[in-house]
């Protein structure tokens, strides 16, 4: 019997990151996703995907000092992007975006420069679409801001808060890469054709768009919103359990327990967002849970990570349809050092199918 969905399947191996779903456990080469989120910078982790060891301090800054480099975007990307209506959906203007950048670089591009570039320059396109769409002038990258600090400055024209800094940058940490998922899955089996590195990451970023993988984070404020008050919160689920809705930030693919990233985000967010908000979030997340497993007792559903994305993304003051993107602003790492992966030890991946359609038809008969 085929698996739907290739669940369970193993496709290959990795030595990027261990995704432990009965566990709820997060590893990446073999350092665990908590002591990365506290002791680590965006780059830092960037480096440890790319290169396969945690760097030292010089090469740290050397590394952050070259992505800074790179943020600019040419002047071809900038004028296909000063063409989208402002009506365009960011993700889709981060899509065309990548594929402009491509359409002006050569050959199969899969090496570490390209990869860095790329994950500077991917952060830069949401940025400057976020400005253009709203006609406001475009704010040129600041080198003495880290990563993630410079990409909330370009987006605002405001140096974020030394709160705002530790919420984004524990962000970019906590998504940077996830094992097998759909998005990856795409990137590799893009490269595997022999295909060049912004082609795999344009079709990541397609999938990425899909509710089903990263569309999520915003529609999670969506329901804070109309659930409203705590006091409103069991009530409201149930109704939505009952005209079967599904409770946005609920349920992961691999975890059968809290998923370690959600852990981390909902101290960040007790922290640092707004106490109302948190309160109201927690409440949800709370009867949520309780009320998930009452009804579906054998499922095992937990909060994700897009359930405190949310809270938190809210406070670094990014607006909801940025969600998405700024969640592939991050994964752009673990994403092109999975390229990197599939591309030095390739085999091309064409899984197969089981045929269960009619057999012994005639194309002359009536």
């Amino acid at each position: 019997m085929a698996a739907k969905g290739l669940q369970n399947i193993v496709i290959g191996t990795t030595n990027l990151s261990l995704v432990e779903g009965e566990k709820g456990e997060l590893v990446f080469r073999g350092y665990e996703i908590q002591d990365l989120a506290q002791h680590a910078t965006f780059e830092q982790v960037a480096y440890l995907l790319w290169y396969g060891r945690k760097p030292s301090d010089a090469e740290a800054h050397k590394l952050r000092d070259k992505m800074a480099a790179q943020r600019s975007l040419d002047p071809t990307t900038l004028n296909i992007l000063r063409t989208l209506p402002p009506t365009t959906e960011p993700m889709d203007a981060l899509r065309t975006g990548v594929s402009a950048l491509g359409a002006g670089t050569s050959g199969t591009n899969i090496d570490l420069e390209h990869a860095l570039a790329l994950t500077a320059q991917v952060a830069s396109i949401i940025a400057v679409f976020q400005r253009l769409r709203h006609g406001a002038e475009i704010i040129s990258p600041r080198s003495d801001l880290d990563h993630a600090s410079n990409y909330v400055y370009m987006i605002t024209g405001k140096e974020p808060t030394a709160a705002q800094q530790t919420m984004i940058n524990a962000y970019f940490v906590l998504l940077a890469d996830h094992g097998m998922n759909a998005s990856t899955f795409t990137a590799r089996v893009i490269t595997s054709t022999g295909s060049d590195l912004y082609s795999a990451v344009t079709g990541a970023l397609g999938a990425l768009k899909g509710p089903l993988h990263g569309g999520a984070p915003s529609k999670v404020m969506d329901m804070l919103d109309a659930v409203g008050s705590p006091d409103n919160a069991e009530a409201w689920i149930r109704g939505a359990l009952a005209r079967k809705e599904r409770l946005m930030g609920f349920g992961h693919r691999v975890y059968k327990t809290t998923d370690p990233r959600a852990e981390i985000l909902r101290e960040i967010a007790r922290k640092y967002s707004d106490p109302k908000l948190f309160r109201l979030a927690q409440t949800v997340e709370e009867k949520g849970l309780q009320i998930l497993h009452e009804a579906k007792p054998d499922q095992r559903l937990y909060t994700n990570v897009e359930f405190y994305s949310a809270t938190v993304m809210n406070a670094v003051g990014l607006p909801r349809d940025l969600f998405t993107p700024t969640f592939a602003a991050s994964r752009t790492a673990g994403w092109t050092a999975h390229i990197l992966e599939q591309a030095a030890d390739n085999r091309l991946i064409r899984p197969d199918v089981e045929y269960v359609g009619p057999m012994g038809l005639s194309w002359n008969e009536t």
